[in-house]
């Protein structure tokens, strides 16, 4: 399969960033798309709206359903994947973009934003992919696909923010799980994290602002990595931890320039549980 035209997506936190960014990639092969977020009146600090997302899939060839979703409620979830299925006649792909971050260390995690990053990123995640996985149990090639980590398990990786690290490992944790659990119904469970930071609200508003945007790549690098797993077979590739370049990669990309948020030659940035030395090996479960 190397096309998603007329497979339908549910993809939660997708009103912007990385989330808008793999629904108008899908969008251009005709591909239809529930966008599930919150935002469904303009943020006064970030972009977008489930509204504003819906409109530039249609305008990029899809077809499109706007959700106001907060994974941290479970009747909502249930609600919205139902609408979906209902909509477009079931539900092939589920993609786990959502997410809340506080890069603190222990002391200066306060309660609060503990409780959302668990409640979003470990808890939502889990809740999604399970209301999604009877509607993939009759799609010919169901993916969920997981934006988290690799496992690397040295304490340097999560150590400067733990409550952060582990509430993404737990994401990368649930897809290896599910992987194993509905292998032998050929539903894939992957996930995918970026070589570099990307350029998102998130990344000007707590990596540096315009300097770290300076030193980062587009969301369509991402975008790009995702439709490369999400038409693979999903019998053969599954448990697997990728990263957005190697995946890219491997299908023959080379030239990464045209992914550069701003221009110029300097070197990127990382992203968090990435290095540049040797990398993880992929994990098949």
């Amino acid at each position: 399969m190397t096309t998603l035209a007329g497979r339908t997506l549910f993809i939660s936190g997708a009103s912007r960033g990385i989330g808008l960014a793999i629904a108008l990639r899908a969008a251009r092969d005709g591909a239809n798309v529930a966008i599930a977020a919150k935002t469904s009146t303009p943020h006064p600090k970030l972009p977008g709206t489930i509204h504003s997302a819906a409109e530039l899939v249609r305008q990029a060839g899809g077809r499109a359903l706007a959700l106001e979703c907060d994974i941290r409620s479970e009747p909502q979830i249930e609600a919205a994947v139902a609408s979906t299925a209902e909509t477009f006649g079931g539900i092939d792909i589920c993609v786990n973009n959502a997410s809340a971050i506080s890069l603190t260390p222990t002391l200066q995690t306060d309660s609060r934003r503990y409780d959302l990053m668990y409640q979003i990123n470990v808890r939502g995640t889990f809740l999604v992919s399970r209301a999604c996985v009877p509607h993939l149990r009759r799609s010919s090639n169901p993916h969920v696909l997981t934006l988290s980590p690799p496992l690397r398990l040295d304490p340097e990786w999560f150590a400067p923010y733990p409550a952060y690290a582990l509430s993404k490992y737990s994401m990368s944790i649930y897809a290896m799980a599910m992987a194993h659990e509905f292998r032998a119904e050929g539903i894939a469970f992957n996930t995918l994290w970026p070589r570099t930071i990307i350029a998102t609200a998130a990344v000007r508003n707590l990596l540096g602002g315009e300097q770290a945007i300076s030193r980062s790549r587009t969301p369509e690098i991402v975008a790009d990595a995702a439709h490369a797993i999400l038409t693979r077979n999903s019998r053969e590739f599954t448990g697997q931890h990728c990263i957005d370049e190697d995946v890219l990669m491997a299908g023959g990309v080379t030239d990464f320039r045209g992914y550069r948020a701003a221009p110029g030659s300097g070197p990127l940035a990382p992203d968090l549980f990435v290095s540049e030395g040797p990398r993880p090996p992929a994990v098949q479960v």
